[in-house]
């Protein structure tokens, strides 16, 4: 994370008021402008001020689901310096910091999961990323059997499990711009394999099928990544598992295209 970057999270973070809309999607996550103003008491002006600054940071990320206009909070600036100062430093001296990381990967709405990260490479490298079991299984652990046309079956592949379902398939393929796929079922080999509670997982597999689509937008050197995980249900337990992995594997898969290594401790590291 740039210096630059980190010093707009900081700057940020300072206003209180910015503190109070976090603590707010923190709440409840993907709230419209009038949502926010209703539970603040700030006029709707200084609240998109305020918004504009938490989106120029990266710590607010937007989505438009018909004619709202969703506001997000977003892990990522608290992941990068988390990784950046936390692991490096006295973790009592940023013990404030680690608190408000956690607070940030636990916000989830009712039924997806929002996650955006800018990453330095090209569109055409991040799809490779995101579809080749070269890289899949460095910062992923997975990898998948499928030809990515829309329609087609996608076979899962992580640690000594093997997951097909003719339910697991991919469901948009736009090479470059958009990728998006259903998620794997969950099986007692599945749960086996990762070493899981037996009686959580079966729970999981009763929920609706889930999806996850990655859009990609180049920005100048970078490319945006969102990364949209949906189709849960009011409650989810699934949905309070992947919003705790999905930014580790994000973190590991922008560490790796940036670098060319993992972060430690992750699938693939040295």
């Amino acid at each position: 994370m740039e210096d630059g970057a980190v010093d707009e999270v900081f700057k940020a973070l300072a206003d209180p008021s910015r503190r109070l809309l976090l603590d707010s999607l923190n709440a409840h996550n993907g709230q419209t402008l009038a949502q926010l103003c209703a539970g603040l008491r700030l006029t709707r002006q200084a609240v998109s001020k305020h918004l504009a600054v938490l989106a120029a940071a990266n710590l607010v990320t937007t989505r438009r689901r018909g004619r709202e206009k969703l506001h997000y909070l977003n892990a990522e600036p608290i992941n990068a310096i988390s990784d950046r100062w936390i692991h490096h430093y006295d973790h009592r001296r940023v013990h404030a910091l680690a608190d408000l990381k956690t607070a940030l990967e636990s916000a989830t709405v009712s039924n997806e999961f929002v996650y955006t990260t800018y990453i330095r490479t090209t569109p055409e490298q991040l799809w490779r990323a995101l579809t080749e079991p070269a890289f899949t299984r460095r910062y992923w652990g997975v990898s998948f059997d499928t030809d990515w046309r829309p329609g087609s079956e996608l076979v899962w592949h992580e640690k000594n499990w093997t997951g097909k379902d003719p339910e697991q398939k991919v469901l948009e393929s736009d090479p470059y711009r958009r990728l998006s796929y259903t998620w794997h079922t969950f099986t007692p080999e599945f749960a086996a394999a990762m070493d899981l509670d037996p009686e959580q997982v079966p729970a999981w597999a009763r929920e609706p099928r889930s999806r996850v689509t990655f859009e990609l937008e180049p920005q100048g050197e970078s490319v945006k990544l969102t990364v949209v995980h949906g189709n849960f249900a009011p409650g989810s337990g699934l949905l309070t598992a992947i919003s705790g992995g999905w930014p580790h594997i994000l973190a590991n898969l922008k560490t790796l295209l940036e670098t060319g290594d993992t972060l430690p401790g992750g699938p693939g590291a040295k």
